[in-house]
This record gives structure tokens, sequence and C-alpha cells, in this order.
């Protein structure tokens, strides 16, 4: 059954996605490329991962790519605040308080997934897939 509501996470790491592409463009003015490059890779693959998660095989692939997306919005958050405590980086402040809300969300998704999969069905998956 397809429903008309709009999926809240994809929606937010997308319009993430596209402040982070706007962010990463500053950086490259002030010419500082490598930070720019790991935050373009890390902050538009959040989205990627959420939208890949939207035609997953299963429940548990389900999981694993909220799962990576996840560490992909870590990652982010961590090159974030590392332009966050150099003054001569654009603020970042916007970008930050969008991944806190982005991770909120992802974590509330996985735990709620996990839960409505019986334990031990998840442990052998994870185990087959190692």
């Amino acid at each position: 059954m397809q429903t008309n509501k709009e999926n809240l996470i994809v929606k937010k790491t997308f319009e993430f996605s596209t402040q982070i592409m706007i962010y990463v463009d500053l950086l490259m003015e002030k010419r500082k490329f490598p930070l720019a490059n790991q935050l373009f890779r890390s902050g538009t693959s959040i989205g990627a991962n959420v939208r890949e998660a939207q035609n997953a095989e299963s429940k548990d692939d389900f999981i694993h790519k909220m799962k990576i997306a996840a560490k992909e919005a870590d990652e982010t958050e961590y090159w974030l605040m590392l332009c966050k405590i150099n003054s001569s980086y654009p603020s970042p402040d916007d970008l930050l308080k969008q991944i806190d809300s982005i991770h909120k969300i992802l974590s509330k998704i996985i735990s709620s997934s996990k839960s409505k999969i019986p334990s031990s069905n998840y442990q052998i998956t994870k185990l087959s897939n190692q």
C-alpha cells in the first residue's frame, strides 16, 4: 500500500546534503581543500545511504544501511567540529544543529527497527554477514 506521507529522514538528509555542498564551496574558496573533500564525501553519503535503505532487501539490510548512514553522520560531525574550533573556517553552527537532529532520527529508526526483529534472527543474520 503506497502512502503520500513524506519520509522525514530522506527529506532531512537530502536537504543536509545540499547545505553541505554550499558549505564545502565556502571551504574551497578559502582553499581548505583536504577538509572540504572529506566533508563533502561523508556529508553527502548520509543521504545516499538513507536513500539506498529505502530499497533494502530485508529488515536486516535496512538496519545495516541505516547504521552506515549513522556512521557517516558521526564522521561528518567530527569534520564540522574541527571547522568550528578553527576561526579561519566559516561557522558550521547550523550544520551542527542539523546533524544533531539527523543523529537523533537515525538512532530512533535503528532502535525501533531492531525491536521489530526477533533478536535471535538479527544475531544469526549479523553473524552470517561477517
